[in-house]
C-alpha cells in the first residue's frame, strides 16, 4: 500500500505540517507523522528512515526550521523521494530554513517547497503526485481536485 511518512524536527512544527495532514486526510492517503530530529535524535531518525520502506513508505516529507537539516539527513539515508518543508522562523522568517533545505550537495536531492503552510500543502500534493505515477485511484482524485480548484476560480464574480 502506498504510504507517505511525514517527519518533523520538533512538535512545534505541527502547526505548519497540519496543512499537509489535512490534504492527505482529504485524499484518504495512507500516512504517518513522527517527530524525529536530525540533531537531537540522529540515531533514531536514521534507523526509522532506513526501516520505513519495509513497512510501505514510498515518499518522505520532512519539515524543519532554522538549520533545517532534517530533509537532507533523511535523503542521505534513503533512495526514496524526500520533500522538504522549510518552517517559518521568528528571526529570519524561514529564509534560513529555505536555504538549508534547498542547498543540498550533489547526489543528495531534496525537493523543496515554499516556506510555511503553503509549502506544507504543496508537499502533500507533490507526494500524492509521486504516488499517482503507479496508482490510478490517486491520479483520479488529483484530477478531480484540480477540476474543483478550477470551478472555484471560475465561480468568482467581481462587482465593481
Amino acid at each position: 500500500m502506498a504510504k507517505i511518512s511525514i517527519l518533523m524536527g520538533s512538535q512545534s512544527d505541527l502547526e505548519t505540517v497540519s496543512e499537509a495532514v489535512n490534504v492527505l486526510k482529504e485524499f484518504k492517503a495512507d500516512f504517518e507523522v513522527r517527530v524525529l530530529s536530525a540533531h537531537r535524535t540522529p540515531k533514531e531518525m536514521a534507523r526509522y528512515v532506513e526501516q520505513a520502506p519495509k513497512s510501505g513508505t514510498r515518499v518522505f516529507i520532512a519539515a524543519a526550521g532554522m538549520s533545517a537539516a532534517l530533509a537532507g539527513v533523511v535523503a542521505s539515508h534513503t533512495t526514496l523521494p524526500v520533500i522538504g518543508i522549510p518552517i517559518e522562523t521568528r528571526n529570519l522568517k524561514g529564509l534560513d530554513s529555505l536555504l538549508s533545505t534547498v542547498q543540498m550537495p550533489p547526489g543528495i536531492p531534496v525537493a523543496c517547497m515554499a516556506i510555511g503552510k503553503s509549502g506544507a500543502k504543496n508537499a502533500a500534493l507533490f507526494a500524492l503526485e509521486i504516488l499517482a505515477l503507479s496508482d490510478t485511484k490517486i491520479t483520479a482524485k488529483l484530477v478531480n481536485y484540480k477540476k474543483q480548484m478550477c470551478l472555484k476560480i471560475k465561480g468568482i464574480k467581481i462587482k465593481l
